[in-house]
């Protein structure tokens, strides 16, 4: 797949059409990039090559657009075997979008269990904003995760309260919710260690606390202390005191 930039004026066309993002996405594909995203998702296979910047400026523009068009089709073209930058470009959408609470909530329940791999967990989190603009509904709405089988459910719920809840008002609860996540999936399991470090970057002190007792498995318990231990925000005194908690 060789990218291809010159029809600018496709590019500036509306696309509200599952199709036409599929043929918007597969023009900006590169080989090389292909190549290398690959070996950065194991067990990902179809994936055309596109750079995030590039697909979210592609959903970007349909969530300018008609949007629900596209994310109505998109719920029934769209499924775990479709291209990685496509299920990319659907999460994108329900974060640009302009949608009521419920809306939203629908099309999102649809979409999390599409979500097999890190990379559009990760990337489609970190923009949903709406969530810390109604914090208290989409909180308790990421608690309905807590007791999820799926591995990348887990992970979209410690990535979520990660990314927009780690504050004052939660830290305490998100805790006791991440000493809560056992799951035996790898990568589950490195977005808690992730998360639990990112509490300890804002509440060092609490998130301590929380690994002098915590039942976390020892990887994941030894993984969040690396973490922490490779953050520029740490102290190198807080990075030798942690070492003590090592298992």
């Amino acid at each position: 797949m060789a990218a291809n930039r010159k029809d600018n004026t496709a590019a500036d066309m509306p696309v509200n059409r599952v199709q036409d993002v599929r043929e918007r996405l597969l023009s900006l594909a590169e080989e090389d990039y292909r190549e290398f995203n690959m070996k950065l998702l194991p067990g990902v296979e179809r994936v055309m090559g596109v750079r995030l910047p590039a697909v979210r400026k592609v959903a970007k523009q349909i969530a300018k657009g008609d949007f629900r068009a596209y994310l109505d089709e998109a719920q029934k073209e769209i499924t775990t075997d479709s291209f990685h930058e496509e299920i990319m470009a659907q999460g994108l959408v329900l974060g640009y979008a302009k949608m009521d609470t419920q809306e939203r909530r629908a099309y999102l329940d649809e979409f999390v269990p599409k979500i097999q791999n890190w990379a559009v967990c990760d990337s489609c989190v970190n923009s949903f904003d709406f969530m810390a603009k109604e914090p208290q509904y989409w909180f308790e709405y990421l608690k309905g995760y807590m007791d999820s089988e799926e591995e990348y459910e887990i992970r979209f719920m410690v990535v979520s309260m990660m990314s927009h809840f780690i504050d004052e008002e939660h830290i305490d609860e998100i805790l006791k919710i991440f000493g809560g996540a056992h799951h035996d999936g790898y990568y589950a399991k490195m977005g808690n260690a992730w998360a639990i470090s990112m509490c300890y970057v804002k509440f060092p002190q609490k998130t301590r606390k929380f690994l002098e007792n915590d039942t976390l498995d020892d990887f994941t318990h030894n993984k969040a202390i690396q973490k922490i231990r490779e953050s520029y925000r740490v102290s190198k005194e807080e990075k030798e005191d942690l070492k003590t908690l090592k298992r």
